[in-house]
């Protein structure tokens, strides 16, 4: 069992990396884009919050379940991998084609319905933004399945550094720059302080296309066949795993749209973007451990394939869970026993009132994360359709409880609402997974972690809240505590409790 796990610790680092610096470092643009000097108020970041919600539903929508189906087929004995790849990559081609066309002619009445009449180019930017980062996907698929870790990495960090470098050059040179007074030919020519939060978007925007030049070449190389009954049998696998994205997507952002929506009327434009703005940076703490999901589902997707077919698979897949879930809840117990650190890097003390909400959001991606592993049952054994009903069953308890929590806790309502959800998603894909793919999970090893990481939690919420030094140390002490049981559960008494059915804790 060894053996997998450490092809997939390899695989974790060669093409998790580049996507967990890219997450990480947009993580760090957050100081910039929310400091009371450079940045944005809570009610300017509210637009930044809102705009990349809806961005993160059309790319799932557009990519439509397909970057999996070609996992799934690409690896398949009697298939044709040309051919997969081809009628995959046209098929998106296609789509995301006329997804822009469409967003293009319609850009003002589409900005009008979201309450921006007078900034129809966000609509237009963001257009070309999905639709070019939906048709990517497949070609970086293709080098993830290949193992060309190299052109994929390449390709990634190019994006990375686009945006980066961009928004670096914005924050620390032209808004410093113009507001010190300083006039120069790049200034006048690039910087507008009028446009505002809408260079984050055009900044967006530029890297995108940047990353697009790049695959171009692999798109072209494609040959330029369609096999529709192939596409069909690849759709009709890929078509659940839609409805569960899109669910999905709705379990992660829709409670940003639901807040401006929902507290419009009673609260005005100003003031309800400013809690927009305020929960999605305090969301921005929480996303540490998305962070490590993302790598960690960047090879764990093709990992679970590859494993399908040994013997061991159900006991590896249950390593898998238990190694995470310990890991993901040593990252809460750190961020929450030093929030009072983590604070600082959201720098304007304006934003600071949601603060209370990380820790609820924090243990939400880790169900989330648990969630995920969970899945593995129903993408092996092709029962997709599985993933829907779950997804869709979040999707329902989000909006429920979202329109019963905003109007009495206003964001701090969709916090408990995305735990509410995550943990039922994780509960109910346990359930099915042990009836149609029954895997080795050790609950009681699992419970452990969750009890003793909410317990640390409790006791320095309680005794050790005080900034003082000696308090830092007794925390630093908790953050040992967690590592040592882990140290003990997972590896140097490991045999002993890897069975649930004789061993208990």
């Amino acid at each position: 069992m060894a053996s997998p796990l450490k092809k997939l610790a390899g695989q974790t680092a060669v093409y998790g990396l580049s996507s967990i610096i890219g997450r990480f470092l947009n993580y760090l643009l957050t100081p910039l884009y929310t400091s009371s000097q450079l940045g944005f108020a809570p009610e300017q970041y509210g637009i930044i919050t809102e705009m990349y919600a809806y961005v993160a539903f059309l790319v799932v929508f557009l990519t439509y379940g397909m970057e999996t189906a070609f996992f799934r087929y690409f690896s398949k004995p009697d298939s044709d991998p040309s051919k997969t790849y081809s009628t995959t990559l046209w098929s998106l081609v296609i789509s995301s084609f006329t997804f822009i066309t469409l967003v293009s002619v319609f850009a003002q009445p589409i900005a009008e319905t979201l309450g921006y009449p007078n900034h129809s180019e966000y609509i237009s930017w963001f257009g070309i933004i999905v639709g070019l980062d939906a048709l990517v996907a497949i070609p970086l698929a293709k080098m993830r399945a290949e193992n060309k870790a190299g052109r994929f990495v390449m390709v990634n960090y190019a994006f990375i550094g686009l945006n980066i470098g961009l928004n670096l050059l914005l924050f620390l040179y032209c808004i410093p720059a113009y507001k010190a007074g300083a006039s120069n030919w790049f200034i006048e020519t690039f910087y507008n302080p009028e446009i505002g939060v809408g260079y984050v978007f055009i900044i967006n925007l530029i890297a995108s296309v940047g990353r697009f030049a790049l695959v171009l070449p692999d798109m072209l190389r494609a040959r330029f066949t369609f096999d529709s009954d192939q596409w069909k049998k690849m759709f009709r696998y890929a078509f659940p795993l839609l409805i569960a994205g899109l669910a999905g997507i709705i379990n992660e952002t829709l409670d940003r749209a639901m807040l401006k929506w929902m507290l419009f009327a009673e609260l005005g434009e100003v003031a309800t973007m400013a809690q927009l703005g305020i929960y999605g940076a305090c969301y921005k703490l929480s996303i540490i451990i998305t962070l490590c999901i993302q790598a960690y589902r960047y090879a764990a997707e093709p990992f679970f394939f590859d494993q399908s077919g040994d013997s061991n698979a159900p006991k590896t897949y249950a390593r898998m869970l238990h190694l995470f879930f310990a890991f993901v809840m040593l990252v809460f117990v750190g961020v929450t026993l030093f929030i009072d650190v983590f604070k600082f890097f959201i720098p304007n003390e304006a934003y600071w009132i949601g603060l209370d909400v990380v820790p609820i959001l924090l243990l939400a991606n880790v169900f989330l994360g648990v969630y995920y592993n969970l899945s593995v049952w129903y993408k092996v054994t092709d029962k997709t359709i599985y993933g829907s009903y779950i997804a869709i069953f979040g999707a329902l308890i989000t909006i429920g409880l979202n329109l019963v929590l905003i109007p009495v806790l206003g964001f701090r309502g969709s916090a408990w609402a995305t735990l509410v959800c995550y943990f039922s998603m994780a509960v109910l894909g346990y359930l099915f997974g042990q009836r149609f793919y029954p895997i080795p999970y050790n609950l009681p090893k699992m419970a452990g972690y969750l009890v003793l990481g909410l317990g640390l939690f409790l006791l320095d919420y309680y005794f050790l809240s005080v900034e003082s030094a000696l308090n830092y140390f007794f925390k630093s002490l908790l953050v040992l505590v967690f590592i040592a049981r882990i140290l003990y559960f997972e590896f140097y008494n490991r045999n002993k409790h890897e069975h649930p059915s004789t061993n208990s804790q």
